[in-house]
């Protein structure tokens, strides 16, 4: 296997990773949250979880259809309680995944691979609706 290709799986399983851990975030904080957010942050931290698990789905077989073997670990998920501290962290997770899956859509690119690039641009915006939704919640001045 070329190294750009070896390269481009490696980071696609650290991506897959992350999707895990988002994947169990969200259905953490779901269950979690408490007190006067929990009707409207309950809900939101659900409605995330079928697109990681979909973005994890895409990137396992991806990896598979490239000669590689997906990851089964997620990375680590930083346990809170507190719902502006489940914010952040989830705003800040998905700030780092935009930078990863931009990387990766160099790689893809560079390596010809129009169909991932495409699916890659997707992703990131579907991953900056998330965090610009989670922005938009700690700008609430309760949170200050």
């Amino acid at each position: 296997m070329e190294k750009e290709m070896k390269e481009l799986i490696d980071g696609l399983n650290e991506d897959l990773s992350g999707e895990y851990s988002a994947a169990i975030q969200y259905t953490y904080y779901a269950s979690a949250v408490q007190g006067l957010y929990y009707q409207i942050l309950k809900p939101m931290f659900e409605k995330e979880i079928p697109d990681e698990q979909g973005h994890a789905l895409y990137l396992s077989e991806k990896i598979i259809n490239l000669g590689g073997q997906p990851t089964t670990k997620p990375a680590e998920v930083k346990p809170v309680k507190d719902a502006k501290e489940m914010l952040e962290e989830a705003r800040k997770a998905e700030e780092q995944t935009i930078a990863r899956y931009k990387v990766r859509r160099e790689q893809a690119d560079k390596l010809g691979l129009i169909e991932l690039v495409v699916k890659l641009e997707d992703i990131i915006s579907d991953e900056t609706r998330h965090m610009e939704e989670m922005q938009r919640l700690l700008n609430d001045p309760r949170f200050s």
